[in-house]
């Protein structure tokens, strides 16, 4: 079979790491490359043996993948555009600015007949598939509290994560992926009530705590931070059940230690790291291209995405109101 042509748009930092785990991927050809409004990418495409293109038509033209490391608000255009040409598309976390967007993002991508994979990197993370198959498989029997920490330190001043009219600021930008793996774990989330702290600039929220409320019964404990002091970035995550815990912690050497009860059966930007040699990102990328090519079953969905950032957006509203939010749930 030949391989893939992907095309990467977006050459900064997020452009750059999918850059690596294409270049990871045998079945994949990093093929063309496009930037912002800085001309065409000549240093990531030299790297790479990209073509460095002028404008998205021009990259369309070469790919049969595209891959989306724009700024978020940028996402919605530039799948609406790449599907419209018939292109997969690959599309970093969050899915998009506004829940419209991604629901249009879906609606849009599924009458082209195309795929939409959204990057949620976290569920490709080692222990954190680990943790989650733990509890699929009833090792701690149901869930029932579940604590979850992402803690790193904030991105530069004039990064656009900062203003959050492009980013969606904390909520969506760091704090979805945990969002996200609270869903996966414990189910459907139907309630939200949320927290900030604006310490460093009275714009954006540097801290950021979210109660959810699971439709099984379970509630989660989220808690995202842009407070530490660089290069921090810590992960910790509890997940009790009705027979026993699950916890892992990076800053601990052992990624996913159970503790179960007797009678139990069983860069310039913050990047967390991973206790494998091999990058989740890879791990994620290979899995989306075995996806294109019909022979796996997308792990984590543009459903999936959709939902997360309705959550973001739900803890976004608690926030700015001081009150529970309910949140959609797909029929």
């Amino acid at each position: 079979m030949s391989r893939t042509r992907i095309g990467i748009v977006g050459a900064g930092f997020m452009g750059s790491v999918h850059a690596a785990a294409w270049a990871a991927c045998p079945d994949a050809r990093l093929t063309a490359v496009v930037g912002g409004s800085g001309g065409p990418p000549t240093r990531l495409a030299d790297e790479y043996g990209m073509q460095a293109c002028a404008g998205l038509d021009e990259l369309l033209d070469q790919v049969d993948v595209v891959d989306v490391c724009v700024p978020t608000d940028l996402h919605h255009e530039v799948t609406v555009r790449a599907a419209r040409a018939g292109r997969a598309v690959v599309c970093e976390k969050p899915l998009a600015r506004t829940p419209g967007e991604a629901a249009e993002m879906i609606a849009v991508c599924r009458e082209a007949g195309v795929p939409l994979l959204p990057a949620h990197v976290v569920r490709f993370f080692p222990e954190y598939a680990a943790a989650k198959a733990a509890v699929d498989a009833g090792v701690i029997g149901e869930p029932a509290v579940v604590r979850l920490t992402r803690a790193t330190f904030q991105p530069p001043g004039d990064r656009w994560h900062l203003d959050e009219a492009r980013s969606g600021g904390l909520s969506l930008d760091l704090m979805v992926h945990d969002l996200d793996y609270a869903r996966w774990v414990a189910g459907e989330v139907v309630g939200v009530h949320a927290r900030s702290v604006r310490a460093a600039r009275p714009d954006a929220p540097d801290h950021v705590l979210a109660i959810l409320r699971h439709a099984p019964g379970a509630i989660s404990h989220v808690e995202a931070s842009w407070a530490q002091p660089p290069p921090t970035f810590r992960t910790r995550a509890e997940i009790a059940g009705t027979g026993g815990l699950l916890e892992f912690d990076s800053d601990r050497s052992a990624p996913v230690r159970p503790n179960l009860r007797a009678e139990s059966a069983a860069g310039p930007m913050p990047l967390p790291s991973s206790p494998i040699a091999e990058s989740p990102f890879a791990v994620q990328l290979r899995h989306f291209l075995d996806v294109v090519r019909g022979t796996a079953t997308a792990i984590v969905t543009a459903d999936d995405a959709l939902a997360a950032v309705r959550i973001a957006a739900a803890v976004g509203e608690s926030i700015a109101t001081g009150r529970s939010v309910d949140v959609e749930v797909a029929a």
